[in-house]
């Protein structure tokens, strides 16, 4: 019987080398660019808005499996989601893979957020976790400036 742990390595691996939603959108709303200077991760995110619902998520770059992995994962969970679900999203994902204090999420999120436990097992290994986090921190960015690109996000 598989073990839970590989079943979500497979799953990384797999958003890993085929990510979800890996492309530029034409006429972004919001976007930014990240960069993890310790390993290389680079990405770009682009996002629609419409009035206070991401109507689109995308990304391009490179980086290792679980960067992108995360960034696959993280587009799927936030389209069709409002910007303050996102936000409560960043929170919590942020606060679980780094072992910040426990952060709640909206009943409403708890099926989405629980598609991200594959991400999890990171937190063991603090040199990964800077990858895992890396499109979540342009996310935060892009919202941040608005309809503007944000500066460049560095996670060091």
């Amino acid at each position: 019987m598989m073990d839970l742990r590989d079943l979500y390595q497979d799953i990384i691996l797999d958003h890993g080398q085929k990510p979800r939603n890996f492309r530029e959108i034409d006429h972004p709303t919001h976007s930014a660019k990240g960069h993890n200077p310790l390993c290389g991760d680079r990405i770009n995110l682009y996002l629609t808005v419409e009035g206070d619902r991401i109507t689109d998520v995308a990304f391009q770059g490179r980086g290792c499996a679980i960067s992108t992995a995360s960034s696959s994962l993280m587009t799927e969970v936030l389209k069709g989601k409002t910007l303050d679900e996102a936000n409560q999203m960043f929170r919590a994902f942020h606060a679980k893979i780094t072992g910040g204090a426990e952060v709640e999420v909206a009943d409403a999120l708890e099926d989405d957020f629980e598609r991200l436990t594959p991400l999890e097992g990171v937190a063991a290994y603090p040199a990964r976790v800077k990858c895992a986090t890396l499109a979540w921190h342009a996310l935060e960015a892009a919202l941040k400036a608005g309809g503007t690109v944000a500066e460049p996000v560095k996670t060091e």
